[in-house]
């Protein structure tokens, strides 16, 4: 019959793209996240080899993620207008200078301007990588790759903590940075078999855009970096300046907040008009992608911040190496790279605002468990339990919400969904940095006082010698050393000790705390995600299409005129 002899057969599988792009992704990701995770655990060298505080390599951390957030939005662009490739090789070798100059660094003035200059450059190859997955890969291959990208961060972060531990603990710290200068010089090679991202000569530059946004993170910046030093509300001797003994921290933060809010008014102005401008608004045009980027920003603040505070602790407390810190956390750092590789499982069985949810939910519990766990000796079951529920909680957050924004965008704002990813993902880190501890810094200051008030063996002309006001995290030889003659007795002194002691674990354990609150209240927003994946990126739309609505549900509809009428009516 006739019917015996139609086409039956399946199309030819389609050839699967080269892994090649992915592995210099992951590899420049590597290099680009290496640095943080190796300043965190290399923190008691570098304080004792450059005489300085811990909290000052906070500040150094949040020089790059800072300077990464305010030029990232523009380095989108100058990838587009130059070449994504050439402008990508050119700053991985920036970058690997950077890293040799953190390698050299004899002052923190040093340290931070390195730190300065490598998140600027970061900021032109954070979205070149996106670039990079959005035009080698369709598919279930871009999935992968999404996942993978979203899990290097993590593995940059076990790498650091076994090289960057070994070296700080052996032959030095500064070889951990030489290393990443190797490291560049290899990216930079394997990029010329990339594949050429056409250059797009006629794009130009919103300059004006441009520099609106790196006022306001600049002022974001410099605000809450300087939350621990300058003071929250009351300026301390550190603070440059005060304004009627204010601290000009919260100053510049309301300065940044309203500079942002001219910024978007300043880009929804030149969106409607159809000129060029900084950063595409419909990369949020919906909102599940603001509900996305809510969960985005609270996951990476509570995860770094806890990154952070959990290595000081470790360090500055109870006086660990830091390869000892290395392995005491690699279980976080392993449980985070494995959820962000293997999220991706989840996708066909539960919508993306169930996954984040229940993500949210575990991590509140984990950190809950940590609290009222922690003690001075690490070694408890239910920390260590505590810390893997915490990595898998939040490298699963973070590998979804990272799919869900790239998912839902077109394939031409590829860049902008990886700038503003960048932007979110930096300046939400550095955020935690900078709060979690000026916040327990302040804790640890008023558990201090209270604590020395309960003791009587502490003299009260000790405690006005003392400038408790201006604590910090210290070892007990530090503060033996800091106090001094200042005490009366042996017994002064073994008491003030223990003041501080308690009130540093007690900080820590609070500190901890309010960071499970701010999970839970991450549920509310988690719940206006997409209620199911999307396959692929959509197709492109329009360039200046201000218009095109997306739906929770369908991309589809980016294309579709404001009149409703379908994209294939509107061409007939």
């Amino acid at each position: 019959m006739a019917s015996d002899h139609t086409s039956t057969t399946s199309p030819p599988p389609v050839k699967a793209a080269s892994w090649l792009p992915l592995i210099v992704v992951v590899l420049t990701q590597i290099q680009a996240s290496f640095a943080v995770n190796a300043l965190t655990v290399s923190m008691q060298g570098i304080t004792t080899d450059l005489d300085t505080a811990a909290t000052s390599v906070g500040t150094a951390i949040t020089a790059g993620t800072f300077s990464m957030a305010a030029f990232i939005l523009l380095g989108a662009k100058v990838g587009a207008r130059f070449g994504t490739r050439k402008v990508f090789q050119i700053a991985v070798a920036i970058h690997a200078a950077a890293m040799a100059g953190v390698a050299l660094s004899m002052s923190p003035a040093m340290l931070f301007i390195a730190q300065a200059s490598s998140g600027a450059v970061i900021a032109l190859i954070a979205p070149a990588l996106t670039v990079f997955i959005a035009t080698n890969y369709k598919d279930q291959q871009q999935a992968k790759a999404i996942g993978l990208l979203a899990a290097a961060i993590p593995a940059a972060g076990v790498l650091a903590l076994l090289i960057a531990g070994t070296f700080a603990t052996t032959i030095g710290w500064r070889y951990s940075f030489g290393l990443m200068v190797v490291l560049g010089a290899l990216n930079v090679l394997l990029s010329f078999r990339l594949k050429t991202v056409p250059a797009q000569p006629q794009l130009k530059i919103d300059w004006t855009g441009a520099i609106i946004a790196a006022v306001a993170i600049i002022f974001l910046s410099f605000g809450f970096s300087g939350l621990a030093s300058w003071g929250t509300w009351f300026a301390t001797n550190q603070a440059p300046f005060d304004i009627l003994g204010l601290s000009p921290a919260p100053l510049l933060i309301l300065l940044g907040a309203i500079a942002g809010q001219v910024f978007f008014r300043w880009v929804r102005k030149r969106q409607d008009a159809k000129l060029p401008r900084i950063f595409d608004l419909r990369v949020l045009a919906s909102s599940s992608e603001l509900a996305i980027t809510a969960c985005m920003a609270t996951m990476l603040f509570v995860g770094t911040a806890a990154n952070f505070l959990i290595p000081l602790y470790m360090q500055i407390v109870q006086g660990r190496t830091s390869i000892e810190t290395s392995f005491s956390i690699i279980p976080y750092t392993l449980s985070i790279f494995l959820a962000s590789t293997f999220v991706a499982f989840l996708y066909e069985k539960f919508p993306p605002r169930t996954i984040a949810q229940g993500g949210f939910v575990v991590v509140a519990g984990a950190l809950i468990l940590i609290a009222f766990t922690i003690r001075n000796d690490w070694g408890q079951l239910f920390v260590v339990l505590g810390l893997i529920l915490l990595g898998l909680g939040q490298g699963a957050i973070v590998a979804l919400v990272f799919n869900s924004l790239l998912t839902a965008a077109p394939r031409d704002l590829a860049g902008d969904v990886g700038a503003w990813r960048g932007l979110v993902h930096n300046l939400a880190g550095s955020v935690g940095i900078a709060v979690a501890s000026a916040f327990a810094v302040g804790m640890l200051s008023s558990l201090i006082a209270s604590g020395a008030a309960a003791h009587p063996e502490v003299s009260p002309e000790l405690i006005q010698k003392v400038n408790i006001n201006e604590a910090d995290f210290m070892t007990n030889a530090q503060v033996e050393a800091a106090i001094g003659d200042r005490v009366s007795s042996p017994s002064e002194l073994a008491a003030a000790i223990e003041v501080n002691s308690d009130a540093r674990l007690r900080a820590l354990q609070i500190s901890l705390l309010g960071l499970s609150g701010l999970a839970l209240l991450a549920i509310v927003p988690a719940g206006r995600m997409p209620g199911r994946m999307k396959g692929d990126l959509p197709e492109q739309l329009e360039p200046d299409d201000p218009d095109a609505i997306p739906d929770d549900e369908s991309a589809a509809r980016r294309s579709t005129p404001s009149d409703g009428t379908s994209t294939e009516q509107a061409k007939r």
